[in-house]
């Protein structure tokens, strides 16, 4: 006999946690090559050919050779849109960002994704940042993750349903790894598929794939939190009303950055793709914020040093508020024209500008009540993506973790719940749903609830059922058979028991051989018999007809089963199923 021991090492739960923390460890050597590439092209391109000195508290940033940077994101945006076009032009049709795109398998590409999509993505990002486009590195890391974790499940054979918890907790460890986040990114992984739901069943594998994630990532970058906060402290009642204006701000500023995001996108990008091509578009939208980051370095690539110094207090408010338009209306002509990034870091960003604004603007009203400054960006970073992605917990989460400010938790939950109230039906993911119910990969389990909420009583059909006795013959069987519309045949026995079922197809494999007319009888073709009762569920009914083989199965009286009472055919359980089954949307 195996010990507990023996039987866990040899189980398909062990199984499945070294799948999870496989896909964790690979995600995480993924990240640090995608970051270590990216620092190098960073400091090749913004660092060498642009000559970007970044912002200090007394000054913005500044480039020595500004003329040149719209040259060169007009070519990696021509370059871009020339790869993509050629080798993935159903990317085009696939969401908002690398995230969007992932969003999208899950729940329309039964968790496929296909190797030269997360690698041309990958590799267009980095050219995306380093060369000073607004983008975020989160969206092509989560997308590489999940395609790993897709490609591994391919390797395994693994169903589509344990395919799409790979690819979910391949994701949430792309999150983990490059927010520093090992929570926040499980969390957001499962909780982006919806509006209103989150992915239950998942949650367990991404914890153990972004833990393992982070981990790794952490053995290259050490456990230093992304942002410093100076002295954070928990909230008091008398900030309250503070934190509660600045909800009402991030619902504000999520509102622009999404409707700006996708008016660029779809009213000017999308019919200059159609009328000239993809390579078009992104060389005018890199041509576009080349020009804006020519003006205003600030907003180009990850814009990491303006924030600190947003976190520290040393941004005046005018220039906050150049920061968040200008970083709104960089990111939008890079993504929006078809580059290749995440929009959830540049959203971040926004929403930390919007926190340090509207910080500013209460401190000079109230300075001796008003909350500190660092406080109101990182609150602000979380209401505002809470709001643009419709995901409350793993922004919330994130920013704790990304920061170690757990002292705000309390301003964290409260400005996040309130923002949401207060933000309209918008989302910056377009693939996003509204809950599982709404979705492809649950449609079976959605059937299954329909059914189990409904009975036997409600879909069968009552009235007289023919009825054939043991020794019926097979002789005597085409006129029976003729006289009614039933195609199964409850078969009665000595007593007045229900002994066996017969079929129209068991009767017509011996139905021409003549010479078995009085030889074979209904005993001889019967199957075991299987019964229902009114009280019982659909879906129990539908188990029972996969197990009998049958398309119609009797109905009878619980108090004595051999009473029938009519007939519930396979037909019949299908269109109750159909008439309960909600609609999608």
């Amino acid at each position: 006999m195996l010990t507990p021991l023996k039987r866990f090492f040899g189980s398909r739960r062990l199984r499945r946690v070294l799948l999870f923390v496989g896909v964790g460890a690979a995600t995480g050597l993924l990240a640090v090559a995608y970051s270590f590439a990216l620092e190098v092209g960073s400091r090749l391109i913004q660092g060498g050919l642009l000559g970007l000195h970044e912002p200090t508290a007394s000054s913005m940033a500044t480039l020595a050779r500004p003329w040149l940077l719209p040259v060169i994101t007009t070519l990696v945006g021509a370059f871009t849109g020339v790869l993509v076009g050629k080798f993935l032009p159903e990317a085009q049709a696939s969401g908002t960002d690398g995230t969007d795109a992932m969003i999208r398998a899950f729940h329309q590409g039964q968790g496929r994704i296909p190797p030269r999509a997360a690698a041309l993505r990958t590799a267009t990002s980095v050219l995306t940042i380093a060369s000073g486009g607004s983008a975020g590195k989160e969206g092509p890391v989560a997308f590489l993750g999940a395609g790993f974790g897709s490609w591994l499940a391919g390797k395994f054979g693994l169903t589509d349903r344990d395919r799409r918890v790979l690819l979910l907790a391949g994701a949430a460890g792309g999150l983990g790894a490059i927010f520093r986040s090992p929570l926040g990114g499980a969390m957001t992984a499962v909780e982006v598929l919806y509006s209103e739901d989150f992915e239950g069943e998942a949650l367990l594998p991404c914890i153990v794939s972004s833990v393992t994630a982070y981990l790794v990532c952490t053995f290259f970058y050490g456990t230093q939190p992304i942002l410093h906060i100076p002295d954070p402290r928990p909230a008091t009642l008398r900030e309250i009303p503070f934190y509660l204006l600045l909800a009402a701000a991030c619902a504000g500023s999520a509102w622009l950055y999404v409707r700006g995001f996708f008016f660029i996108k779809y009213k000017v990008f999308r019919p200059l793709g159609k009328r000239f091509g993809l390579a078009a578009a992104t060389a005018a939208g890199g041509l576009a914020m080349g020009l804006v980051g020519m003006a205003f370095p600030d907003v180009t690539g990850s814009s990491h040093a303006s924030l600190e110094l947003a976190v520290l207090g040393q941004i005046p408010a005018m220039t906050l508020a150049a920061l968040l338009l200008g970083k709104i209306v960089a990111t939008s002509l890079t993504i929006g024209s078809g580059f290749s990034g995440g929009m959830f870091a540049p959203g971040l960003f926004v929403g930390a500008m919007t926190g340090g604004l509207a910080g500013k603007l209460l401190a000079f009203w109230r300075a001796d009540l008003a909350p500190s400054q660092g406080a109101f960006v990182l609150v602000g970073m979380s209401a505002f993506f809470a709001c643009a992605a419709n995901a409350p917990l793993g922004p919330l989460i994130m920013v704790c973790e990304i920061s170690q400010g757990y002292a705000l938790l309390a301003p964290l939950m409260l400005c996040t719940a309130v923002a949401l109230l207060l933000s309209g039906r918008f989302c910056l993911y377009e693939n996003q749903l509204r809950g599982k119910v709404n979705s492809p990969a649950h449609r079976g389990e959605a059937a299954e609830a329909a059914l189990r909420q409904l009975r036997v009583a409600d879909a069968y059909t009552p009235g007289r059922v023919a009825v054939l006795e043991e020794g019926t013959t097979l002789g005597a069987l085409p006129d029976i058979i003729a006289g009614t519309e039933n195609i199964t045949f409850p078969v009665r026995g000595e007593g007045g028991r229900i002994t066996g079922l017969v079929t129209l197809a068991d009767v017509r494999r011996v139905l021409f051989e003549s010479a078995l007319y009085p030889l074979v009888v209904a005993r001889d073709l019967a199957r075991p018999a299987a019964l229902l009762t009114p009280g019982q569920d659909l879906h129990e009914a539908l188990l029972l007809f996969v197990e009998a083989g049958v398309h119609q199965l009797p109905v009878v009286d619980p108090a004595d089963r051999d009473v029938i009472l009519g007939a519930l055919t396979l037909r019949d359980l299908q269109n109750a199923q159909r008439d309960r089954q909600p609609t999608g949307g």
